[in-house]
């Protein structure tokens, strides 16, 4: 392409990303109380949330859905077409159904009011007419009206199709802040996705109960290397007589004490043991036990609880087979 070209082209994006900018913050003036509603109408909603729009408001709707599913809002896509030959069973008591056309007319979005209003579901829908009979016969209308369409020719939708979705985005995220929806929320719903990762939290990594390799400080050491080997570490946890965390004994401590000529026979885990080993609390972030292990350069850290006794253990493995490098 020659540099002319190119300026014409850029030129053309800017003009489009212009005109879809307006159309979104264009938004902003036809919010009114009936957002409010139809946001109170899907916070109570019993069942699930069910989208639906024909052609390019399809496509917008299905992202809509999947955008309330993976943010604490169950939801699904309903084709309008398809509904009313078989697919109108997915409806039922209790759903919301969320439906987009920006005419306000489209002829198979009418026809599954018709089945909604049957089913006694309630009705949400988003157009550019307010006039229009899907606006009339909806229980909540959301203006989504535009200047013109991003497209030269002012057919192709783009900016009507962008303004639909913002407003969607809008609806889920009132929802989220209504029902308290978090970070760890979202992790669990996203466990194979690298946002889940990096919201990993410890306890659902750590291994805990019979799996913690643990001794009391007056164990006798020929205890603590069994515990060690028992439990596939190379590690233990030493506890005092409240059970909290005194300290540690590692495969190089062993190494370490043998190669000084120590004899073990009488020594308990107390008398060999690392003093202060590095800790976290199970609420942090798995991507901090990894810091802190690189950091020390270490393979275990013991988790603890507020008073300091030893409830899990984590090691690097566990945050190599999570993939967090």
């Amino acid at each position: 392409m020659t540099d002319s070209s190119n300026r014409s082209a850029r030129e053309v994006a800017r003009k489009v990303l212009s005109t879809e900018a307006r159309a979104v913050e264009g938004l902003l003036e036809q919010l009114d109380e009936s957002f409010d509603r139809a946001v109170d109408l899907l916070a109570h909603c019993r069942g699930r949330v069910v989208c639906s729009g024909m052609g390019k408001s399809g496509l917008v709707m299905k992202k809509v859905a999947a955008t309330f599913s993976s943010t604490g809002t169950p939801a699904l896509f309903l084709h309008p077409a398809e509904a009313v030959h078989g697919d109108i069973g997915m409806l039922a008591e209790g759903d919301v159904v969320l439906a987009a056309s920006f005419s306000g007319a489209t002829a198979e979005l009418l026809r599954l009011v018709e089945t909604v209003r049957r089913l006694g579901v309630g009705l949400i829908v988003m157009t550019g007419n307010s006039e229009s009979a899907l606006a009339r016969h909806a229980d909540v209308h959301l203006p989504v009206a535009i200047d013109k369409e991003a497209c030269p020719l002012n057919l192709a939708p783009t900016a009507s199709t962008t303004a639909t979705l913002a407003m969607g985005d809008a609806l889920a995220m009132a929802l989220l802040e209504i029902k308290g929806f978090t970070g760890e929320d979202f992790a669990r719903l996203h466990p194979g996705g690298e946002l889940g990762k990096r919201l990993l939290k410890v306890r659902q990594l750590m291994h805990v109960g019979d799996a913690l390799p643990s001794v009391p400080a007056d164990a006798a050491m020929l205890a603590a290397i069994r515990e060690m080997s028992a439990k596939g570490m190379g590690i233990t946890a030493v506890t005092d007589a409240d059970g909290k965390l005194a300290g540690c004994i590692t495969d190089g401590d062993l190494r370490r004490i043998l190669a000084g000529g120590s004899e073990l026979g009488r020594a308990t885990a107390g008398d060999c043991m690392t003093r202060g080993p590095q800790t976290i609390g199970e609420d942090e972030l798995a991507s901090a036990a990894l810091n802190r292990l690189e950091h020390y350069r270490i393979t275990s850290l013991f988790v603890c609880d507020a008073e300091g006794r030893p409830t899990g253990i984590v090691h690097l493995h566990d945050l190599w087979r999570t993939e967090l490098f």
